[in-house]
This record gives C-alpha cells, structure tokens and sequence, in this order.
C-alpha cells in the first residue's frame, strides 16, 4: 500500500514520530471505515483523550479523500518497554467519537464510546462491534523512520457477515492468529492482494475484478481551499468581516487539515455574503 497520503499528512503537520504513527493509523482506519460505502457519505472520527497528543480529528469520504488534525504534533513520549512508538499513551484514554453523514441525510449518525487503548485500531473495532454492532478483525500498521519520515503505512479491515458460517469464522481467526503484524508484512514487500489471500486462505476469494480506490490527502488544492475559507468567512457575517479588517488590517485564515495560510482582501469576502 502507499504511504504517500500518510507521509503528506506527516510533513503538513510537522509531526514527532509518535504523534505521525498515531496520525497515519487514524488516517488509514478512517478510509477503511469510510470505504465502499453509500457514494457521498463522509466518516469523521475524533479521538479525544487525555494524553499529549491532544484531540485528533480525521475526515474521509468514498472517493478516497482524506484530511486529519491533531492539537500537538509534538507529541512523542518515551519508547514503550518492548521499544516501539508508545501511541496509547500520547492519546491517552478519553472518548472517540464517530459521525457518518450524507447530504441526503436529515441527520448524521453518532457514535461514541470509550477509548479503551489508545492504540487506535483496537479502538475503531470496538466501537465498530458496540457501536454499529459489526464484528470486524481491524489491523493497521506505520513505520516510521529516524528522520520522521514514513516508511510504510497500511492495513486492513475484515468485517464478518451475520450469516458466515462457524466454520468460516474459525478459518478466519487461525487466520488472523497465523499472520504478522501489518507493519512486518509490509516490511516483508507483500503488496495487498498477497496479503488479502494470506487473511482469506481457506475461505476464498470473489471472482472477478477487484474494487479498488486511491486514497489522496485532502482535498487541499488552492481554489477549492479558498473558496471553502471565503464561504467559512462569510457566515461571519458582513459587520464582522469590516470589524475584522479594521481592526486586524487584513483577514487570514489557516485550514487545520492542511496548514495552508491565505488572506483574503475584504471585497472578496463580502461578494461572498
């Protein structure tokens, strides 16, 4: 899997080593969370606990777009004993909350429970079993180099259908018991159908092509970033905007998905109104 949309979010963010693994998990089960669903539907999850990375927030939709935030890319607490990335303790424990909506949708559906982990991927599948009441294997894995950089980044997600045999879901869990930790397979270079036919080993495959979708960061491209700040300022209102510019002598907003910096003159603003 790329590591190009995760590696996009590190270097916008300026993130330490534990803050990007814990940024690139979130990212990767977001999209997961959010794919092949109902075509428009967006999935935000929001991981607030107590620990020093802060809130982290991420935003995804079926097309593969994806956009995350936290409030202290800094965050980067001692080695676990074992050596690696201790991510459930810069999240901490909190709540992770979920919300899935659609445009043809009157109301969002909420979802919340208690961060069990912190190690996010542990977290998702359990609120994806008490919260949506799906049983689900969720594995993600980010490798991090020296200088922060992203290695490798991927995952998977396996939900169980309410008529799967017992003898499927026994296959399943050897399975899932058998295979190494993502981060390793990809290490190993195995790319997603190897590794999909090593999850599925015993229960097979559907014929025919399989779907697939490219994740990208954002979307953070200028015009469509200026016009959602425009519309943003706008509901400010038009005696706000003209107090801000008297006051400031210019307006200046920053996405904190992207960490982009425009200013816009106050004409442009109001046109908008």
């Amino acid at each position: 899997m790329s590591c190009c949309c995760r590696s996009q979010a590190c270097r916008r963010h300026k993130s330490a080593p534990t803050a990007s693994a814990a940024m690139g998990r979130a990212l990767l089960g977001t999209l997961l969370m959010g794919s092949f669903k109902e075509e428009g539907e967006r999935t935000q999850v929001t991981f607030k606990g107590n620990g020093i990375l802060g809130a982290m927030q991420v935003i995804a939709d079926t097309n593969g777009n994806v956009k995350g935030t936290m409030a202290n890319p800094a965050a980067d607490p001692p080695l676990r004993p074992d050596g690696k990335l201790n991510v459930g303790e810069a999240v901490g424990r909190g709540v992770l909350a979920v919300v899935r909506s659609h445009p043809q949708n009157e109301h969002p559906y909420q979802g919340m429970i208690p961060i069990a982990t912190g190690e996010v991927a542990e977290d998702l599948a359990r609120y994806l079993a008490d919260s949506e009441q799906t049983n689900s294997a969720l594995a993600l894995g980010v490798s991090v180099n020296r200088d922060s950089s992203i290695r490798a980044a991927g995952g998977f997600l396996i939900q169980v259908l309410p008529f799967a045999s017992e003898e499927t879901l026994q296959q399943l869990e050897s399975n899932l018991s058998s295979v190494p930790s993502v981060t390793e397979l990809l290490h190993q270079g195995l790319a997603p159908r190897d590794i999909t036919d090593r999850l599925l080993e015993g229960i097979g495959l559907s014929e025919g092509p399989a779907s697939s979708l490219h994740p990208r960061y954002g979307p953070c491209e200028i015009a469509d970033l200026q016009e959602r700040m425009k519309r943003a300022l706008a509901l400010l209102g038009e005696e706000e905007v003209k107090n801000i510019m008297r006051d400031e002598g210019k307006i200046e907003v920053t996405c904190e998905f992207c960490q982009e910096t425009y200013q816009f003159e106050q004409d442009e603003v109001l046109a908008a109104v």
